[in-house]
């Protein structure tokens, strides 16, 4: 039920002029004789309301004495089956129904019991545990209790009592006691209280914790899912996410995508956990989410789903799934948000102000490889010439030592490593070991920027260009990491990067190449009237007025993508889709080709989420037969001290499987340890 004067947000409503009986005989018609009308079937029942239907259920067994959900099950079958099925049943027995799939025989549908109940209200919560005792009789809690543990349990437990607060209970003396309960059960104490996290985030209302999390942010400088993600881990962890983020949006957006981004996971030589669970598991998330929103917030979840995936859910729908099946779900979801005039502007400000306090979270940057404890380079020296000396190679100190010591750590080496033996260290490393594990090694020994000049001069070596290596290196550095390269660059090779580009590359790709490489780009915050202005730079088909040829257009992009500040560069985004309907990453995809695509996508991957940028150029690189060992080496080597936590978070998060599980499974030998050396640790 919407709240009294709430717009309503369901794309399914009350049928006018609705007669039960008319209804139930059209049914018994369509399932009456050899074969049953699908179609007939699917249109009513899509058609209806949750109530309507339910009366046409006992208008059924009065004209005919039979129940109508055993017919229906007789007649349909498979998806088109459950789906139809979960539409017959009052919302609580179709929660039920499912919860209980989720925990019956072996294993546990984890996911489902998140989504469930980190999503329904305390009266919604009072119905499923009476509609589960009614057709099950069991008692949930328990069924629960038995299925689950840990911390996990708890919080589920906690869920289940439906004993919330209401949302008018505010008080703002206790928000700010709630914030400082929170930041000193995680962020102040060595390990964890979670027993506080699950006391506040599983009974406080959702306008007090609203208030709280926005407190804990200008109190902490981090939002309060940064402290969820950092401090509790595994299915605790995403319940805690699930009913904290559930405050801002149903989130369910996201999880209908997950639903086909997993299918795009799977392939003959990467499994994905997801694809060895067979289509079945996700059209059971998908049939679920569909059934149990579409009175609710169906329209909500349409205009995230299209923000954060650049298309509808209905063109989603059309393209992945058949039959009557298919006429089914786009019924529910009420409307194609790809079509003119029906997407809602105001979503896209919502979803993108979650993805910004997203990125606030990010804010807080982390390597995986620290300053060394205790650090003596004269130990650290002596070590590597014993490991380097007589004959064979002790290649395990040397990736032990090498990998644990930060690169200001590993330079101090190379100095002490010469004045004691009058070597040179690289020199050493080059003549002992090889490949891969060279490459890795002697790239950990270089400072950062002497690192990425190497890469950009490899790069442009030889008959062919490795475009993507410059693209990755100069879309994602920052202004004083590219000075520092330049300078490195002219020191090593005694030649400009920009005449090195500029010999080595042509057109609009390389005017954005050597404009990334002046590290000019502007480091302020954002302006709103210039973002509004930037953001009418667009395709002509979707701009009011025609705004000339494709050159023109690169040129105008390159102007902005190039030289605004990030922040900055976040709003235009956010105004851009506003204008157009359409994530600009989304326009330069379809409107652009080759090199300056790539560099443009890059760059505004880079700005949305740079870890998410390198997880996903790293798991490409480990993607299918071979292994891309360069790209690689290339990240581990450069983000180990900036970000590589950060990359592994989203890599498991986006590919449900760990970076270090990825790397394991990719690689052999003493490559792999470095390698994992290097990753820090298995999420």
């Amino acid at each position: 039920k919407a709240k009294p004067g709430a717009k309503y947000r369901g794309s399914i409503h009350d049928f006018p002029g609705f007669d039960p009986n008319q209804d139930a005989e059209a049914l018994y018609t369509a399932m009456k004789g050899f074969g049953s009308d699908k179609e007939a079937i699917l249109d009513i029942i899509t058609s209806r309301s949750n109530r309507q239907r339910q009366e046409i259920c006992q208008s059924y067994k009065s004209l005919y004495g039979k129940d109508l959900i055993a017919d229906l099950k007789y007649e349909l079958t498979g998806k088109f089956e459950r789906l139809i099925v979960g539409l017959m049943r009052p919302p609580a027995y179709c929660d039920a129904k499912e919860i209980k799939d989720a925990i019956s025989g072996i294993g546990t549908d984890e996911k489902c019991l998140i989504e469930i109940l980190a999503s329904r209200t305390n009266e919604q919560m009072h119905q499923l545990v009476a509609a589960y005792k009614d057709a099950y009789e069991r008692d949930l809690e328990a069924d629960i209790i038995g299925d689950t543990s840990g911390h996990f349990q708890k919080m589920l437990v906690v869920l289940l009592q439906g004993t919330r607060e209401a949302d008018d209970v505010v008080s703002e003396d206790l928000v700010q006691q709630d914030v400082q309960d929170l930041y000193e059960a995680g962020e102040l104490k060595w390990g964890t209280d979670e027993a506080q996290f699950i006391y506040i985030l599983g009974n406080r209302s959702k306008q007090h914790l609203r208030l709280v999390f926005d407190e804990y942010l200008k109190t902490t400088g981090k939002p309060i899912e940064a402290s969820i993600r950092g401090e509790l881990s595994g299915d605790f962890e995403k319940l805690m996410l699930a009913v904290g983020m559930g405050f801002w949006n149903t989130g369910l957006g996201t999880r209908i995508g997950s639903y086909r981004h997993s299918s795009l996971l799977s392939s003959p030589c990467s499994p994905n956990p997801l694809a060895l669970q067979g289509l079945g598991t996700r059209d059971n998330t998908l049939i679920r989410i569909m059934v149990s929103r579409s009175e609710l917030d169906m329209l909500d979840i349409r205009e995230i789903f299209r923000t954060k995936y650049e298309k509808s859910l209905y063109s989603m729908i059309k393209n992945d799934t058949s039959g009557e099946y298919k006429k089914s779900l786009l019924k529910l979801c009420g409307g194609d948000d790809d079509a003119a005039g029906q997407f809602f502007p105001e979503a896209a400000q919502v979803a993108y102000q979650m993805w910004e306090l997203s990125a606030v979270a990010r804010v807080e940057l982390k390597g995986t490889v620290r300053p060394a404890n205790d650090f003596n380079p004269d130990a650290d020296a002596k070590a590597l010439r014993k490991a380097m000396k007589g004959l064979g190679t002790d290649e395990d100190t040397i990736i032990d030592i090498i990998t644990h010591r930060s690169n200001a750590q590993r330079q101090q080496i190379r100095q002490t490593f010469k004045s004691h033996f009058g070597r040179d260290l690289m020199a050493d490393l080059k003549s002992e070991i090889s490949g891969d594990l060279a490459r890795l090694i002697l790239g950990l020994m270089m400072p950062p920027a002497h690192y990425d000049a190497k890469q950009l001069k490899k790069a442009m070596e030889g008959a062919g260009t490795d475009e993507k290596a410059l693209i990755e290196i100069l879309a994602t550095r920052t202004n004083a990491e590219i000075r520092a390269i330049n300078e490195a660059y002219k020191e090593d090779y005694h030649k400009s990067l920009e005449d090195a580009l500029s010999s080595d590359t042509s057109g609009h790709f390389r005017r954005i190449l050597i404009s990334l490489a002046t590290g000019n780009r502007e480091e302020g915050g954002e302006n709103l009237d210039q973002a509004r202005e930037d953001a009418q730079v667009r395709p002509p088909e979707i701009a009011d007025t025609p705004s000339g040829d494709k050159t023109s257009l690169e040129t105008r992009f390159m102007t902005i993508l190039c030289t605004r500040s990030y922040p900055h560069l976040r709003r235009v985004f956010q105004e851009f889709i506003k204008m157009t309907n359409y994530d600009v990453e989304h326009t330069i995809k379809k409107e652009m080709s080759g090199d300056v695509r790539d560099a443009f996508v890059a760059i505004v991957q880079s700005v949305k989420n740079k870890p998410l940028f390198f997880a996903d150029k790293l798991y490409k690189s480990m993607k299918g037969a071979g292994t891309d060992e360069k790209t690689l080496t290339r990240i581990m080597v450069s983000r180990s001290e900036i970000d590589l936590l950060n990359i592994r978070r989203e890599f498991i998060e986006k590919y449900d499987k760990s970076l270090h599980q990825a790397i394991e499974g990719d690689t052999s030998g003493d490559f792999l340890k470095a390698l994992l050396a290097l990753c820090g640790g298995e999420d």
